[in-house]
């Protein structure tokens, strides 16, 4: 029997047949081979009575490690400028790792009834923005035509309202809600596992766990041999410096520095490659394995 798993949670896996939804657990093959089902996997399961048991997963398309989620079309990255205010460092990094991928994304800064977040504006308007907030219901139409017919992945630190978005979508979830820590300025974790929910007009969302700092397992080898291409709004520029293998951060005649210092290119983002770089560099093959 096939299905795709919806929920992964204490080593169960529960998978959506498209009859019903049967409770699994995985092989103990996966575990020697080093492989985990991950929500959004399609997977050919036995049933035997009421429980189940994954048997094999099928091809992915993407795989990700922090959100946990396979085959996904869409990356939602949402963020906030109001308590608590999501380093631009992290969208950017979140970004480059999402067109590592093959992957689509949306960045959404939430809770615009307390900020605009004019700066997170400026630097992002021409990377698929949207202003939302789940409060007073401000892009919430918009934001479900942008998820419509396609399976997408809400990601993004503690507190920036992504269960709240879930609740405004549709009410059917009633996901907990987490206060804001005013000392701490960040949210507490209300979301403890990974789930894929159906709205009604067709679009796919999975819930994400949030997080409070950077985690670095997909700083991997392929995203330092790749990174330049990652940051989509350096293109244009790529093939214009003076010299072949240019890294983009000091060399003479690099049309990507020329653009950030003409202000064609947000001094941001090339902060944040500079920051991905300094991380990747010393990275070598048998430190990845």
């Amino acid at each position: 029997m096939r299905g795709r798993i919806k929920k992964a949670l204490s080593g169960f896996y529960y998978v959506d047949t498209g009859e019903e939804v049967v409770t699994c657990r995985a092989r103990g093959r996966f575990r020697k081979e080093g492989v985990s089902p991950l929500v959004g996997d399609r997977v050919e399961i036995t049933v035997s009575g009421t429980e189940g048991m994954v048997d094999a997963i099928e091809p992915r398309r993407n795989v990700f490690s922090r959100p946990a989620v396979a085959n996904i079309d869409q990356l939602v990255i949402v963020a906030s400028n109001a308590i608590p205010q999501t380093d631009p460092y992290l969208i950017d990094r979140m970004t480059a790792i999402a067109a590592l991928k093959g992957c689509e994304v949306l960045i959404c800064i939430n809770k615009s009834d307390l900020d605009h977040a004019d700066e997170l504006c400026a630097i992002y308007e021409k990377a698929g923005l949207l202003l939302t907030s789940a409060e007073t219901g401000e892009g919430i139409a918009e934001l479900r035509e942008r998820i419509s017919g396609k399976l997408s992945a809400f990601t993004g630190n503690s507190g920036v309202g992504k269960s709240s978005l879930l609740n405004a979508l549709d009410p059917r979830f009633s996901v907990q809600v987490g206060e804001v820590s005013q000392a701490l300025g960040r949210g507490r974790h209300t979301t403890r596992h990974v789930e894929l929910y159906t709205l009604s007009g067709g679009a796919e969302i999975i819930d994400t766990p949030g997080f409070s700092s950077f985690d670095t397992d997909e700083l991997g080898l392929a995203l330092k041999e790749r990174l330049p291409e990652t940051f989509l709004d350096f293109a244009p520029y790529l093939d214009g410096c003076r010299f072949v293998g240019c890294s983009h951060t000091k060399e003479k005649g690099c049309a990507v520095l020329e653009a950030v210092r003409a202000g064609k290119l947000s001094a941001s983002r090339h902060a944040s490659y500079l920051r991905l770089y300094n991380e990747l560099k010393d990275l070598r093959e048998w430190s990845s394995k």
